[in-house]
C-alpha cells in the first residue's frame, strides 16, 4: 500500500508538471518582467505616476545641466541685440578655449563652413548646400555674441545647434569663429 502511495504522488506530479507544457513557448520563467516588460504608451494613462501620465514636465524654475538661460529673444531685434554681447568666458583661458572651439567646431561647424571658416565644406563642394558665406565677408559683421546668437537660435538654413552643445561650448565655438575671422582678413 505504501509503494501505491508513492506511484500515485509520482504519478500526479508527472501529470502536473506535463499539463502546462506548450510546445510554442517556454514553459517557465524565472523572473517573466526582465523578458517581457510592460509597455506603456508615451501620451497614454498610467495608474501609479501623478497626474495618471508617463510625459510630465519638469518642475517649475529647473534648468538642465550645463544649460544656462539665454536672454535675449529670437527675433530681429534680439539679433542686432546680441552683436553687442561679449563672451562670458574666462580670459586667462583664451588657449584652452580655443582648443576645445576648434575641435566641436571642426565637429559640427567644418562640414559646411569648411576648415578654414571660408564657407567650403565637404557637402558646398559637392554642392548638397548652396551659399554658405566666408567668415570674411565683412557684410556679415560678425561678433562673438552675434556668432552665439546664431548657433544658438540658427540662421536661414542652418538649424539650431543648442541641443547638441551646452552654454559653454557654445561661447568657445563663437571665439573660435572670430579667430577664424581674423585669420582671414589678414
Amino acid at each position: 500500500m505504501n509503494s501505491f502511495k508513492k506511484l500515485a504522488i509520482i504519478f500526479g506530479f508527472a501529470i502536473v508538471a506535463t499539463s502546462c507544457q506548450t510546445e510554442g513557448s517556454r514553459n517557465y520563467q524565472y523572473m517573466p518582467n526582465m523578458y517581457e516588460s510592460v509597455g506603456y504608451e508615451t501620451y497614454g494613462e498610467v495608474g501609479f505616476l501623478p497626474n495618471q501620465s508617463e510625459a510630465m514636465l519638469p518642475p517649475a524654475n529647473t534648468i538642465n545641466r550645463g544649460w544656462l538661460p539665454y536672454e535675449i529673444e529670437n527675433s530681429p531685434e534680439g539679433k542686432e541685440l546680441s552683436r553687442l554681447q561679449s563672451s562670458p568666458l574666462d580670459s586667462m583661458n583664451v588657449e584652452s578655449n580655443l582648443a576645445k572651439g576648434g575641435q566641436l567646431y571642426t565637429i559640427y561647424c567644418a562640414i559646411c563652413h569648411g576648415d578654414k571658416g571660408d564657407g567650403k565644406g565637404t557637402l558646398v563642394k559637392r554642392e548638397k548646400i548652396l551659399g554658405v558665406p566666408s567668415y570674411a565677408d565683412p557684410v556679415r559683421n560678425l561678433t562673438v555674441g552675434s556668432t552665439y546668437y546664431t548657433i544658438h537660435y540658427g540662421l536661414n538654413s542652418m538649424g539650431s545647434y543648442a541641443s547638441q552643445m551646452n552654454t559653454e561650448e557654445m561661447w568657445q565655438v563663437s571665439e573660435y569663429v572670430m579667430k577664424l575671422k581674423q585669420d582671414l582678413t589678414k
